[in-house]
Order: structure tokens, then sequence, then C-alpha cells
């Protein structure tokens, strides 16, 4: 052989190559299914555009090991009944590799005694709820706990002197568990749960709620509630004269909340936050999506920390998919979300492994600002 028919093989063996690996990359789609209508609406289109900044930003630098994302969008309007429905149909029609950005407790936990995950083995990457779940498997947090935010708020709370506290939250079969979380909370931190009331699960009625409280008056109320719920909580306490501190789980979009409050109703209301402000440049994560922010026009929704919260989630999965590798599989997705130790996104990290799926302990506390603004 000489060296010209030996060049000519070579190159030949490594177009082979590469058609190899073009064989294999793919365009993989991501599914979510969402109340992109209803009373969530606001944060579940926020999260289904930070979802997509992510996969845009992806496609635009060559994909993740060779392959690009489409993100496929289903609206279960908040009913866990179509939620499931509406999973089974976008697993049929386009075969994702992945699912995200789910909402509710109900529509969770529906989706989880369905079986549809482990059957499918399709994992769930970035969910919200105001319940405290157990681990499972195919299900991915990439935000801290609930018990890490009722953590933070019960400490900063005795820390200045409040300890008789107020509890608010969904009545549901994940009830008791939450209760006796905060229960345990309070104990360790040095607070009182004085007085406790519910709200029925998929609704925002809150009038029984605000009488509870006027009755037996807290220093504090801690309000583990949707977005839609909190707001009309607030509303009415605010209005029927009551006094307590109010602090909200990160469900409380303050999106949402400025929609319906006005400022003054608004103002001193504290809410935990589980990822860095979308408001500010605190880090490199944080100027990543404030500058994808600047160069897309016409975004569906205002940028909130629920878009922040699925910017970070497509993250995850673009990164999942680069040490998945040139082959695409939902095992091989599962796998690398799993060895997923510690990865940095810019000041933000999340990590999972077998039997630890809740990836992040990032938890701060802001505050709404008189002109209706978050303070840290």
């Amino acid at each position: 052989m000489n060296k010209k028919t030996g060049l000519i093989h070579a190159v030949a063996g490594v177009a082979l190559v590469l058609a190899a690996h073009a064989a294999e990359a793919a365009q993989l789609v991501i599914a979510q299914v969402a109340p992109l209508s209803g009373l969530e609406a606001i944060q579940g289109r926020a999260y289904s555009v930070g979802l997509q900044l992510a996969f845009t930003n992806a496609n635009k630098a060559g994909g993740a090991g060779g392959h690009t994302f489409t993100l496929v969008r289903k609206d279960d309007g908040g009913r866990p009944e179509d939620t499931l429905s509406a999973t089974t149909q976008v697993l049929a029609d386009s075969k994702p590799i992945a699912l995200a950005g789910y909402f509710g407790n109900r529509s969770i936990a529906e989706l989880v005694k369905s079986g549809i995950l482990e059957k499918e083995k399709i994992a769930l990457v970035g969910y919200r709820t105001t319940e405290i779940r157990p681990d499972v498997p195919y299900l991915y947090s990439v935000r801290a706990g609930l018990r890490d935010e009722i953590n933070k708020i019960a400490e900063h709370l005795v820390t200045v002197g409040i300890t008789r506290l107020g509890l608010f939250h969904e009545d549901g079969p994940g009830a008791a568990a939450l209760t006796a979380a905060v229960d345990e909370i309070a104990k360790r931190t040095g607070a009182t749960i004085t007085a406790r009331a519910t709200y029925p699960a998929g609704t925002a009625r809150v009038s029984p709620a605000i009488d509870t409280f006027l009755k037996t008056p807290p220093q504090a109320i801690i309000m583990l509630a949707t977005g839609s719920a909190a707001a009309g909580f607030i509303e009415q306490y605010r209005l029927a004269g009551g006094a307590a501190q109010l602090f909200a789980q990160s469900g409380a979009d303050i999106e949402q909340l400025a929609q319906r409050l006005g400022e003054e109703t608004m103002q001193g209301i504290a809410i935990a936050q589980v990822t860095p402000s979308p408001y500010k440049i605190s880090g490199r994560l944080a100027k990543e999506f404030a500058d994808t922010v600047a160069k897309t026009p016409n975004l569906e929704v205002p940028p909130s920390y629920a878009m922040m919260e699925g910017y970070i989630a497509g993250k995850v999965i673009v990164e999942a998919v680069r040490r998945m590798g040139a082959k695409a599989s939902r095992e091989g997705f599962v796998a690398a979300l799993e060895g997923m130790d510690s990865y940095d996104l810019g000041g933000y990290r999340v990590g999972f492994k077998p039997g630890m799926r809740s990836g992040s302990k990032f938890v701060e506390l802001s505050i709404v600002t008189g002109a209706g603004k978050i303070r840290q």
C-alpha cells in the first residue's frame, strides 16, 4: 500500500466514524405537562420559557453530544387527571427522552402512583410541589426541598425573637408528612405552632383559614401554598386586619402575587427562594440567564424565579445528555443523572446519586419592599 492509498483509507475511515456519530446523534424531545392555563398558569408558562431558553442556547452552540433539543408542551390546566392523560399521550406521540417542569401535589402524586415513569424508564427533571415528597426513582428535583425552605424560615424567625408561629398549607394526602416535618423543625429551633389552617387541594379557597388566624393570632404565619392560594390568603388576611408577618415558600412567585395584590399589601412579605435571583447579577448563572433573556425578543411572560428554575432544569438536562454520549437512550440519560454528583452551573450546584434525587440545598430569604420589588 503506497502513501496515497493509505491516506485515502484513513480519510475514508474518519468519514465512516463521523457518519456513525451523525447517525447516532438525534433531535431529542423533552416533554412538559404543566398548567399553561388556570390558577398556576403564570408559573407553568414561565418554567416552560426557562426550559426553552436553555435548549435554544444549547442548540445554537451545536447541541450536546451532537444532539439538539425540542420542547413539546401539553397543558393540564392544573388538573391531576389531565396530567396523567396528557403524559400518556405525549409519550406515545413524541417519544421524549425526558419529562420536565411538572406542577402540583396531586399531579405529581398521580404520576408516581400510576407507575408510568418506571414503566417507560423515563426521568422527570424539575417539578414544583408544596409538600414533602419521599425520594422515588425517576423523579429529580433541581431545587432545595420544602423541608429546607421551612428550616430556613423557622431559623430566621427564632433568631429575631419570633417563636409563636401559624401554619397555613394545602389539605391533602401529603398534609400529615408536612405537618410532622414542621412540628419537628419548630421543636428543634425553639418555635411553637400556635395556630393551623388549611385550604382544599387544587383550590384557592382560603376564607376559613383567615378566621382561624384572626381568632388565634400568631406572630408570623408560614404559608406553604401555591401561588394562587398564597395571593388570596395575603389579600384577605390583610383586608381583615391580620397583622402577623407572612412568610411564604418559593411557590408563591412574586410575579403571580403582583398581578393580584397592590404594593402596599405586598410590602414586608418574605419569600423563601430556591434559585439565584433572576433580577440581579449575583454570579455566572445569573449573568448567563440575564444575557439570554436580554437577547430573546417577545418573551411569553416576564422573567421570574419560576423561569430561572426552568432554565436550571434545562441546563441540567443538557448536561446529562452531554454526559450520556452519542447514543441517546432513556436509560443512558438516567444513568448520567445518577452520576451527576456536583454540577456547577455557575454559583449554583446540582447533584444526584441513587437514593438522593433532591438536587440542591440552596435557600435564601427575600423581602418584598414598599415598591413591590424583591430585596435579598
